[in-house]
């Protein structure tokens, strides 16, 4: 990674080889993307104590699971009660994030359950909170693009940093008989 420039080419490729092979391990990383073993455990390292990668977890799709029914719900609360807020979220199974927004509401959460009956549920315990002054809630239909960070991270590698023109070495055409 460059100091405070981003992400360059090389990094860009990494979380991409990572994406694609999640259980993959730094010797496969290192086929992947056509660099040495150091080098992508270094890589690793710093892009881990940047906060860049987070974790390895698996990625769960709570649909499959069995919360099919998702909504998005708009919270207007009290002046100042934010840190009550978070802790009231917190403490509701069925949020699966929410952040603090600008606009008519002051924090979006998305929601998932089972039904929608277990969705009312989830709404009324987020009313229940003190710091809830009003709440709007949407319910999501499908997913038309699912969360995702390659296309922002290869439109933002730093130009000309790292290794130029990375392209995995499975993904290289050779020449007919070579």
């Amino acid at each position: 990674m460059t100091d405070d420039r981003g992400l360059d080419a090389l990094d860009v490729a990494l979380l991409a080889a990572l994406e694609d092979h999640p259980r993959a391990g730094v010797l496969e990383l290192s086929r992947v993307t056509g660099v040495a073993r150091g080098t992508v455990t270094a890589r690793l390292q710093r892009l881990e104590d940047a906060s860049v990668v987070t974790g390895y977890g698996p990625d769960v799709d709570v649909r499959a699971a069995g919360f099919g029914v998702q909504a998005f719900v708009t919270l207007e609360i009290a002046q100042g009660a934010i840190d009550e807020m978070r802790r009231d979220l917190e403490a509701i199974p069925g949020v699966l994030e929410a952040h603090a927004t600008t606009g008519s509401g002051d924090v979006l959460c998305r929601v998932a359950a089972r039904s929608h009956e277990a969705l009312q549920q989830v709404l009324v315990d987020l009313n229940r909170s003190s710091a809830v002054m009003r709440s709007t809630s949407v319910v999501a239909l499908s997913e038309l693009v699912p969360w995702r960070t390659r296309p922002l991270l290869e439109s933002a590698a730093a130009p000309g940093a790292g290794r130029s023109g990375m392209q995995p070495r499975g993904d290289r055409s050779s020449p007919a008989g070579t």
